[in-house]
């Protein structure tokens, strides 16, 4: 279970993380990008940065690709902005909660109309 302070530290990296990439990034790849959630580990040595982009499948590969390119300075950003003596390694991975919400949805939606 997650402490209070690696909960707060999540809730730091998210909002700081989703303003250097919004008014940082420069990449046109990177597009319109949620991120939907932060996972720090006990250590506080990585923090897993869980994104979905908004639009086609490709745009998902093209934005994943743009943010491993811009891990570097996301990082050293992110680190002026924290008041903690190291920076936590960044991960991005793509949040695969929206597909799978919206394939369960698509199910439901099949058995309403096979009962009517």
């Amino acid at each position: 279970m997650a402490t209070i302070k690696q909960k707060r530290l999540e809730g730091i990296i998210r909002k700081n993380v989703s303003d250097i990439i919004q008014f940082g990034v420069k990449d046109p790849n990177v597009g319109f990008i949620t991120i939907t959630d932060v996972s720090v580990s006990k250590d506080h040595s990585y923090a897993t940065i869980y994104v979905s982009f908004l639009g086609k499948e490709e745009r998902g590969a093209a934005g994943m690709k743009a943010l491993e390119r811009a891990k570097g300075y996301i990082r050293s950003e992110l680190s002026k902005r924290l008041s903690i003596r190291r920076c936590p390694e960044l991960i991005f991975e793509m949040d695969e909660a929206m597909k799978y919400g919206q394939h369960i949805d698509e199910i439901i939606a099949k058995i309403h109309q096979e009962e009517e």
